[in-house]
């Protein structure tokens, strides 16, 4: 029964070839032999024939769609060299070429009239191949982790693209004409060595993803503020020292907004402008204070504050209600708010690596918390109320100057993980025995 599958498969392969046309069937037996050869028989190789509608994750495969040719596979096939022969499989809507060694691109390619997608990840290329601007029909191109040093200046042939990613490059500057993308929705170009961005790229006002992590970047100008439709910004890994005012301009701004691993040592207050924000993450920078208009941002899920330099939290951040975790990891918090306590949805608050003396007995409302992390503070006691989180399934407690526990702790009823490594207590308590029988992980 083990071997029926592959024979069926087979079957149904060759049974699909016999339906293609002469000059696809020619297509498919080239493309073959360019990536395979002929094997110890002289016989040629096949590339498989599948449904579209089936599925499947083969690196090498065409898939037919009404019976038609719709989307080619020749990913991670060494491919230096696509033949002129893909001309014969102009009904092709999707093309992906992934992880070959390919540095150009067959004239013939502009045949598939009908291309929409065409994937170009991991190859070799240096400069965009012209074919591509011969592409009406194209809609999303992928050119992630190349060795392009610039991008082509005929943009404007390319009336329908909607998305174009050209991520770990090796571009230093956009050209002007990214402004000729009418239809652009998603540009990714982290990832390279961009010190600027050409003031035509703010006219895009069709996108709504806009991606420049990973660069050289000094400052985002004001005109940021002209994306009106942007719902998801990644300005992270630059050396960005502020923030433009004008983010707080972006009302379709409401999925993600990542400035990690920058230079900022203060946020805007226009931030809390971001009503429908959902994830904010500006860890790894230089911050000491947050504006209070951060509890403005009601609809944020995530807050990822970690590896800052913050000795408070406003009291604000308690109005953001719908909060599942909040990441305040590497700071130097010496206290927190009481607010903190109406923090009603927080599901993970992790706390690790700071100067917390003590916590606040509010945090015991905290009833949908499931993961506190404290490790490394200076905490010599905990709060009674502690028993009041009874959704709490690890408490790591590491490397605190504790001398006691309370007693509330061996009642949380979902407790899965306590760890109480490289803490002071002279007694462990006999409550302890008892979680670990009823399973919980007790580390001591």
């Amino acid at each position: 029964m083990g071997d029926a599958r592959p024979t069926e498969e087979a079957s149904t392969s060759l049974a699909l070839a016999a339906t293609l046309p002469r000059n696809a069937k020619r297509a498919l037996t080239e493309l073959a032999l360019a990536i395979y050869g002929r094997d110890s028989f002289g016989r040629d190789a096949t590339i498989p024939v599948r449904r579209w509608e089936d599925g499947g994750d083969d690196n090498v495969a065409l898939f037919l769609r009404e019976g038609v040719p719709y989307a080619l596979r020749l990913r991670f096939c060494d491919l230096q060299r696509l033949p002129g022969a893909i001309g014969g499989l102009p009904s092709l809507g999707r093309l992906d070429l992934t992880g070959n060694r390919l540095q150009t691109l067959p004239a013939a390619l502009r045949s598939l009239g009908n291309l929409q997608e065409l994937r170009l990840d991991g190859n070799q290329f240096v400069h965009i191949p012209q074919v591509i601007f011969r592409l009406p029909a194209l809609e999303i191109l992928h050119l992630d982790h190349n060795q392009l040093e610039q991008l082509a200046a005929n943009f404007g042939n390319l009336e329908r693209l909607r998305v174009l990613s050209c991520y770990h490059n090796h571009l230093s500057a956009l050209p002007s004409t990214i402004a000729d993308l009418p239809a652009i929705e998603q540009l990714s170009v982290g990832g390279n060595r961009l010190t600027a961005l050409p003031p035509q790229l703010w006219g895009l006002r069709t996108l709504t993803l806009l991606n420049v992590a990973e660069n050289l970047l000094p400052s985002i100008p004001e005109q940021i503020g002209d994306l009106s439709n942007l719902q998801m910004l990644d300005i992270g890994h630059n050396a960005l020292t502020v923030l433009p005012d004008a983010l707080g301009s972006l009302p379709q701004l409401t999925h993600f907004l990542y400035a990690t691993h920058n230079q900022l040592t203060t946020l805007p207050a226009t931030l809390g402008n971001l009503r429908q924000l959902r994830y904010l993450n500006v860890s790894h920078n230089q911050l000491t204070t947050l504006p209070a208009s951060i509890g403005d941002m009601t609809a944020l899920r995530e807050l990822r504050l970690y590896n800052n330099f913050l000795t408070e939290l406003p009291a604000s951040v308690g109005a953001l209600a719908a909060l599942r975790e909040l990441h305040i990891d590497d700071n130097q918090l010496e206290q927190l708010p009481s607010a903190l306590g109406d923090l009603s949805q927080l599901q993970e608050l992790r706390l690790q690596g700071n100067r917390l003396r003590s916590l606040p007995s509010e945090i015991g409302q905290l009833h949908a918390l499931e993961m506190l992390d404290l490790r490394n503070n200076r905490l010599r006691s905990l709060p009674a109320t502690l028993g009041g989180l009874q959704s709490l399934r690890v408490l790591d407690l590491r490397a605190n100057a504790l001398l006691s526990l309370p007693h509330a702790i061996a009642d949380l009823p979902y407790l899965q993980k306590l760890d109480l490594r490289w803490t002071k207590l002279a007694h462990a308590p006999p409550w302890l025995a008892d979680l670990a029988t009823r399973g919980c992980a007790v580390y001591e």
